[in-house]
């Protein structure tokens, strides 16, 4: 079985060049080992030194030279938007002491859905659109990707 044995960032990379790609949501793509198998076919054991969050657009680098490119899977989010910079701040302030995983997006900030987590940043004043989209939370100050909710 061939073997993924290193990773390729996004933007770092040609994905034209691409051999395969696998779609993961974010959950799926924080891995140090495991058996994958892309759209086309390609089987491969992923076996990294340390678990990573996979992004998508990273490539991950096969022992035989192909790369096979890796795309977020769409999931059900939230956009999150503020009229003021310092507004945006303070909403990823309120997130964060939540321990929610956040992605910061061009725009503003993306979360998970949760109606409670969107009930609040609705009385802080943001504007909150549902969307589906990949999600590419940040990773936690100790390196870690995942954080535990508070929500509900």
């Amino acid at each position: 079985m061939k073997r993924g044995f290193a990773i390729r960032r996004a933007g770092r990379w040609n994905p034209a060049t691409a051999v395969d790609r696998i779609v993961l949501d974010a959950d799926d793509r924080y891995r140090r080992r495991i058996v994958l198998k892309g759209e086309a076919g390609t089987e491969f054991l992923l076996d990294l030194d340390e678990a990573v969050a996979l992004r998508d657009g990273d490539g991950i680098v096969l022992d035989d030279g192909a790369t096979v490119a890796v795309s977020g899977r769409p999931e059900p989010l939230v956009a999150v938007a503020a009229r003021r910079p310092i507004e945006l701040v303070r909403l990823a302030w309120h997130l964060g002491n939540r321990h929610t995983d956040v992605q910061i997006a061009d725009d503003g900030l993306r979360i998970r859905r949760d109606h409670v987590l969107e009930q609040m940043l609705r009385g802080l004043g943001a504007t909150v659109i549902e969307i589906e989209a990949p999600f590419d939370p940040e990773a936690g100050a100790s390196g870690g990707h995942r954080g535990h909710d508070h929500g509900g």
